[in-house]
Order: structure tokens, then sequence, then C-alpha cells
């Protein structure tokens, strides 16, 4: 088999973020007595994108993402809130859900029987923690890597010196990462010199950013890495 070491992206790759999110959200928003509608989720979704987007860039800290997404989100309802303390309400919704994607503990069983797997992911420590906890999916990885704790993130090539610096005697070409992003995974896989897998179960177009595979479903791995 030509990879030993295999990096794996969490949110929408091996759990169901959308789902999460969608549950968080709605609790939050009756608390501050809104109604979840459509165009209220893609209001927040597009503050929140925008933001994480500045943050792979390295234009804004990962605090400043989450302490102002909602102070920013409530203004466009009308509503004034203490941002950082509705964000601390909403990890308590949002640690809540681990919902797993396409089988995702099926197919990590069977991997974790014959490659070395690693948790590569942006985002709050003990959310991440917690959830792959909650969803027994923690005892298929070797270490769990969160931005929070690194100091970098996502795609940034010195994110994944720190990663390669504490899993011993990996080599880059035996590497590869699977994730559902483009800008956050499968470029930050490129810019750290391995191999990529895109999960694309949308069918969306790469664009610019190639990876070297690429899966619509999980199982899909099975086949493709044992060959």
């Amino acid at each position: 088999m030509k990879y030993k070491t295999l990096l794996f992206d969490v949110d929408d790759t091996i759990l169901d973020f959308q789902d999460t999110e969608d549950q968080a959200l709605k609790a939050l928003f009756e608390a501050h007595g809104l109604e979840m509608t459509p165009e209220r989720k893609q209001s927040y979704q597009t503050i929140n994108h925008d933001l994480w987007q500045q943050f792979e860039q390295g234009k804004i800290t990962r605090d400043q993402v989450i302490n102002e997404r909602f102070g920013l989100f409530f203004e466009t309802q009308g509503i004034q809130v203490d941002s950082p303390a509705v964000e601390l309400a909403y990890r308590e919704f949002l640690n809540e859900g681990h919902k797993l994607l396409d089988n995702s503990d099926e197919v990590l069983a069977e991997l974790a029987q014959h490659f070395d797997l690693y948790v590569v992911t942006n985002g709050v420590s003990e959310t991440q923690h917690r959830r792959l906890e909650d969803a027994k999916l923690k005892p298929y990885f070797r270490d769990i890597f969160v931005s929070e704790d690194t100091g970098y993130q996502k795609p940034m090539k010195e994110y994944f010196d720190y990663v390669f610096a504490r899993i011993p005697n990996v080599k880059k070409q035996e590497t590869v990462i699977i994730g559902d992003s483009l800008t956050s995974d499968i470029l930050g896989g490129q810019l750290a010199g391995i191999d990529t897998i895109w999960f694309n179960p949308k069918k969306k177009n790469s664009g610019e950013i190639q990876p070297t595979y690429e899966i619509e479903r999980l199982q899909q791995l099975l086949p493709l890495l044992q060959h």
C-alpha cells in the first residue's frame, strides 16, 4: 500500500456539521425570540463563512471569528447582544451534536486496522474533542490536532509542520489528507507537499484547486487506499 498515514478532517467529512449547526442555531435563535428561517440561517452562514475565510488567510484570529460572528448576525436582525456570551451559549448547543456522516464509524474502524489515523481540524479544541468522544470515534485516531491548540490553521504550511513534527516516523510521500474543503484541506495538503483526497458528496466543481483523488462516498476510501 502506498500510504501509511491518513489525516482526516472532521466537519462535513466524518461528522455531519450541517446537522449539528442547524440544531444549535435553531436553539440559539429561539432563545433570542427568533424563528429559524432559511433567510436567517443563510444570513448567519454568510457572515460566518466570510470570517472563517479571513481566518484561513491569516487576516484575523480565531477568537475574532467566534467572538464577533453572532454580534454581526444579530445586528442584521436589529438585536444588540453580548457576542462572546452568545458564542458560549452556541458552543454548548454545538457540543451536543455528533451525528456521523456517511457511515464514517465503519470506514474508520476498517482503515484503523491498516493505517495510522490522525485528526486535522480547524476549530475549538473542547468542542471537537467532545464531539469525537460522543460519536465514539476517538479510539480510531492516534492523535487529534485542532488549530486552536497549534497556533496555526489549515491551510497554513505551519499548521502541517506542527502536525508532522508530532507524528513518529512520518513520511510525506506516505501521507494523504482526506477532507471536504478545497480551500482548507486540499490546498493545505498541497502546501504541505502531501497527496490529497477530496470528499465531494455534492459533486461540486473543484475549480483551480485540483486534488490528487476525488470521492463521493467515504466507502470509496477502502479500495482506493488499499491498492
